[in-house]
């Protein structure tokens, strides 16, 4: 029996501001989309948060027992600086920039945000489409929309107009936000731009002459709106209607605002039953701009090569910091915070590794079954990832106490225990071992300067074929050797 039949889940909904009971479109099957990074910098630590929100979501699925489709989308085009419909695309003008080609930007981007995650150690998404790959996708949507008499065409873009929208449908039905309002407050139109009304926002915008991403379309060359990038790969890899919607909490308004409108107008039907919204990260109690220098890498939370924190920390001491937090609530990252983490994740991981030590008796005087529930209460209740580590605190309590006789396990609760904790732990929190990690690089150390040792015994017995075939292995492993004053030492 699968285990999402005994663990029923809520999940609270942006949609209607209050949590629901999880009941997927198929059963046994999830589809979730989350909205992914822009490629054009260095990915932020906050980006980092909000995907680590998910990547938890999505792993308490797969631990429930789930099959799930997980689509996290690449934009490489489309974004215009400052969220607005005017001006210059973010990739195009880094391009411009570092005289570079935008998809050799794209490029470099990627492989960082991709190099990032995997550092902490997230679990890759079933499917991770880019926004260029579907142009042809979103030309077909916008010939919809403008079938609807929603999309309007004007001087070779192409807009969608709120106002009739809304004459059918609800514009501000995820933000909260009215369009009598809005209209309310914003400037008339000066006549030099081309859209009916300034809340309408572009479906597909004409490139000027300097503009370099550009592609053929129906009404000029040119390029795709922001908003709808993520209404054409949803749909098209889970379906005109699906379970999830996720992002950060700036997103709300006005990117999904805009893909649920673009969403109806083309389908008759809102296209997500659960929007999830994580909220932002602070540092040292300030917003976190590159600008004000109150900034930092997740690169350089690892290397320690940065002017806020006191040390280097580890990639599973930051990830447990962020999940001490839940996702809908603001952190604050300081230097304070992380080492008070990391102490709590080192006495976390001592008692993950003092399980294997604890003697068995013939009864229990613990309630494991009990503190078991409780750990999925707090998961199945918005995934509570701050009530589960206190969940797993508690545990640590009874380790400590077993370790000293003064509580009793039997050989079932034992395996039934540690069964639990590792699948908290490490597959529905992601944590690892760092100690463990350690291990494997004294292990790797202690290889590789076996192999120097017979390389500089090779070199002294004048074999250099071998000695040259030792450094070459090495090379195509990935492990440099270098030959000083000193000896030879390596890099990774």
């Amino acid at each position: 029996m699968p285990l999402y039949t005994t663990q029923p889940l809520k999940i609270y909904n942006s949609l209607s501001g209050e949590k629901e009971n999880f009941n997927p479109i198929h059963e046994g099957n999830v589809g979730m989309y989350v909205c992914g990074p822009t490629v054009y910098s260095n990915v932020h630590l906050g980006n980092v948060r909000t995907f680590m929100s998910f990547d938890v979501i999505f792993r308490y699925f797969l631990h429930l027992d789930y099959k799930v489709r997980y689509v996290r989308n690449i934009t490489d085009v489309g974004h215009i600086v400052d969220d607005v419909d005017e001006g210059e695309d973010k990739i195009a003008k880094k391009a411009r920039l570092e005289q570079l080609e935008p998809m050799e930007v794209v490029q470099r981007y990627t492989v960082d945000f991709h190099d990032i995650l995997k550092s902490f150690n997230f679990l890759p998404p079933s499917i991770e489409p880019t926004a260029t790959g579907h142009i042809i996708e979103q030309i077909e949507i916008i010939k919809k929309i403008i079938d609807t008499g929603i999309g309007y065409e004007a001087n070779g873009s192409v807009y969608f107009d709120v106002v009739k929208y809304n004459e059918t449908n609800n514009y501000g039905v995820l933000s909260g936000r009215n369009i009598e309002d809005m209209l309310a407050n914003t400037r008339d139109l000066d006549g030099q731009s081309d859209k009916r009304n300034p809340q309408d926002f572009a479906l597909w915008k004409k490139a000027e002459p300097q503009h370099i991403m550009r592609w053929p379309s129906p009404w000029s060359d040119g390029f795709p709106g922001w908003h709808l990038e993520c209404t054409a790969m949803s749909t098209k890899y889970l379906g005109n209607h699906f379970d999830i919607h996720g992002g950060g909490m700036d997103l709300k308004f006005p990117h999904h605002e805009c893909e649920i409108a673009q969403n109806e107008a083309c389908t008759g039907q809102s296209p997500v039953n659960y929007w999830m919204h994580a909220n932002m990260l602070t540092l040292n109690g300030k917003k976190m701009a590159k600008s004000t220098g109150n900034n930092i890498l997740p690169g350089e939370i690892l290397s320690g090569e940065n002017t806020i924190l006191s040390k280097a920390f580890s990639a599973s001491v930051t990830r447990f910091f962020m999940l001490q937090a839940h996702y809908r609530s603001i952190l604050d990252f300081s230097d304070d915070a992380i080492v008070a983490a990391e102490k709590g994740y080192k006495r976390l991981m001592e008692a993950v590794d003092a399980l294997a030590g604890i003697s068995v008796s013939a009864t229990s005087s613990i309630d494991i079954e009990s503190w078991k529930q409780l750990s999925y209460d707090a998961m199945n209740d918005d995934f509570n990832t701050p009530i589960l580590i206190a969940q797993l605190f508690e545990a640590v309590r009874y380790i400590n106490l077993l370790k000293e006789g003064k509580e009793t396990i039997s050989a079932e609760d034992l395996k039934t225990f540690t069964a639990a904790i590792n699948a908290f732990v490490f597959d529905v929190l992601g944590l690892s071992d760092d100690k463990a990690s350690d291990s494997n690089n004294d292990k790797l150390e202690g290889v590789v300067n076996m192999l120097i040792g017979m390389r500089n015994q090779a070199r002294a017995d004048k074999n250099f074929a071998l000695s040259d075939q030792i450094r070459d292995q090495l090379i195509a492993l990935g492990i440099q050797l270098k030959d000083g004053k000193e000896g030879t030492s390596f890099s990774i």
